[in-house]
């Protein structure tokens, strides 16, 4: 699904996209479904900077993606599968019997004219949402509730999956894409499948104005700064960074160091680290 480009320019000697036209069934959005984007560009009510490296980047409206899909035993067709320009996923518009319209994520293998459907004791199939519990062993899952009636918190980006791996008492064992084991509550909420869009990862941008459309501003080395703005900065030419260990743009201690909270409630769920 990704495509290269002839070298005619610099840019696009490195450049790989994807090919939109064997995916996307439509260009043009279902407007009901449509908000705004309050641009932050990484500030906070302060207008303080809080998050480095954003800012900039095309307009884009946001698309209201149905994270619960609370519609129980209602049958819906997929009518369209479009780009969301905010977020690495396709998206697809459904619409159910009763002719109420929706944004859900797209899992590979879903088609236009598919019927899919949300309830206790649905079939196991793509696109089907049903509880952990009544989900087999080995299946793959996205979009997972961490608790119940939430909408779905886990495994919602470009490529992701987990998979069922047991039951145990009342929670439902899953592997995640990460790598971690952890338990979720066997009354949860997953759809089936894996998240679309999994050539996302083999993009190459090609050039920096790629990155400025997206909103991603430049990071810059520690080395290059001034002192005053970075614990590496200073000296004439290259020098060594005059420390023994790495540190950020605060001067905190990194490389290495845990910051998960120690009491953090799931702990307790989780049965293996991610690596």
């Amino acid at each position: 699904m990704t495509k290269t480009h002839r070298p005619t320019t610099p840019s696009l000697r490195q450049r790989t996209s994807l090919d939109f036209r064997k995916v996307i069934t439509t260009g043009k959005p279902f407007k009901a479904l449509l908000g705004t984007v309050i641009e932050k560009s990484g500030r906070n009510n302060k207008g303080r900077i809080t998050v480095r490296h954003q800012g900039g980047g095309v307009k884009k409206m946001y698309r209201l993606v149905d994270f619960k899909q609370n519609k129980f035993n209602i049958p819906a067709k997929i009518e369209t599968i479009e780009y969301d320009p905010n977020r690495n996923s396709f998206i697809s518009l459904i619409l159910f019997k009763d002719g109420e319209r929706r944004y859900i994520l797209n899992a590979e293998g879903m088609k236009v004219g598919q019927e899919i459907i949300t309830g206790e004791n649905v079939p196991v199939k793509i696109g089907n949402r049903l509880p952990l519990k009544n989900i087999p062993v080995g299946t793959a899952i996205h979009n997972i509730e961490l608790l119940p009636k939430e909408g779905g918190k886990m495994i919602k980006s470009a490529g992701s999956v987990a998979e069922v791996m047991g039951l145990e008492g009342k929670y439902a064992i899953l592997k995640l894409s990460s790598g971690e084991t952890r338990k979720v509550l066997a009354e949860c909420f997953a759809s089936i499948g894996q998240v679309s869009n999994s050539e996302f990862r083999n993009i190459n941008l090609g050039k920096a104005g790629r990155s400025r459309h997206l909103g991603i501003r430049p990071t810059v080395r520690g080395s290059a700064m001034n002192p005053c703005d970075h614990p590496y900065g200073g000296g004439e030419g290259k020098q060594p960074r005059g420390t023994r260990k790495p540190k950020t743009l605060w001067g905190k201690v990194t490389g290495g160091h845990k910051t998960r909270k120690k009491k953090k409630w799931s702990n307790v769920l989780i049965i293996k680290r991610r690596k």
